[in-house]
């Protein structure tokens, strides 16, 4: 049996209420005639009033139908978010306020990066002057003016806080793709500090080297850049959480250029990084990311 439409029900209720004011003395003439006439009078500045309304709905309804017809997979987001933040090199210049308790400690740092998975920390601030950190592919080493000789870090010592703040050693020199570690998917559209996002949810994939088993991120829809990260244990638990604070238009890329990460296993504990002057794809001398330049003192 075919359904009524919105339109039918209208007319039929404006007939219905036509012919009841009708019955009750309100008009002169014929009570059929007067109430058909009215019933047409008022359908029409009835349609003309919920003509707009309906229009507006359904012009609501086809756009999200084809926004979620064009959303891109979670590989494609993921590939697009890596094209703003790829390079060739990269120099930076940049400071940490780690706070702990209601005390904030700020660091200052330089730091080089390169392509092939290469880079150099070296912080700049007076207590830390001359300390120094060097990855070269998977390898990690770090350097301090008090110590004898580097040290290379490996295993648990990758998770600790570089320099006692929240970004673990790993977080900050990561250079491999989410996509070849991660399985991904696309679980929702949300908004979030007034801008839409596409959520995805990653889970490592079997085998897979990764400090976080369960990552889930939150990517704006037109700058494909991530506004805020969840990152999980196998358990479950949440262990860190990340937003970013700032972002700024460099060419023809969106870059993060202020974010905030919380270790939720620290109490009161939060690390701001900040960059304040940063250079994509310039020539970087060839003897930076040696263990020679490492120990220089």
């Amino acid at each position: 049996m075919k359904k009524p439409t919105l339109l039918e029900i209208l007319i039929v209720a404006v007939v219905t209420s036509s012919i009841m004011m009708a019955s009750s003395g309100m008009s002169i003439r014929s009570p059929i005639t007067t109430s058909m006439q009215d019933a047409e009078t008022m359908t029409q500045h009835m349609i003309a009033r919920v003509a707009p309304a309906i229009g507006t709905t359904l012009s609501l309804m086809a756009a999200r139908a084809e926004a979620a017809t064009a959303t891109p997979s979670a590989s494609e987001i993921i590939e697009r978010m890596e094209r703003n933040t790829d390079f060739e090199t990269v120099y930076y210049e940049a400071r940490m306020e780690i706070s702990q308790r209601g005390r904030v400690n700020t660091k200052t740092m330089r730091a080089w990066a390169d392509e092939d998975g290469r880079a150099l920390i070296e912080f700049t601030n007076k207590r830390d002057l001359g300390t120094r950190i060097l990855k070269i592919g998977d390898d990690l080493w770090l350097f301090s003016p008090t110590a004898d000789e580097e040290v290379r870090l490996s295993g648990e010592m990758l998770n600790q806080g570089l320099m006692g703040s929240d970004f673990s050693y790993q977080d900050a020199l990561a250079s491999e793709r989410l996509t070849e570690l991660y399985e991904s998917t696309v679980v929702g559209i949300e908004e979030l500090d007034g801008r839409p996002c596409y959520v995805l949810e990653l889970v490592a994939r079997e085998g897979a080297r990764v400090s976080y088993y369960r990552r889930k991120m939150w990517v704006d829809t037109g700058r494909y850049l991530g506004l805020r990260e969840e990152l999980y244990a196998p358990s479950g638990k949440l262990l860190k959480q990340s937003s970013t604070v700032r972002i700024e238009k460099i060419g023809e890329r969106y870059y993060p250029m202020e974010v905030i990460m919380e270790d939720m296993t620290r109490k009161e504990s939060s690390t701001r990084l900040v960059i304040e002057n940063i250079v994509f794809d310039r020539p970087i001398p060839d003897d930076t990311f040696t263990r020679q330049r490492l120990t220089a003192r």
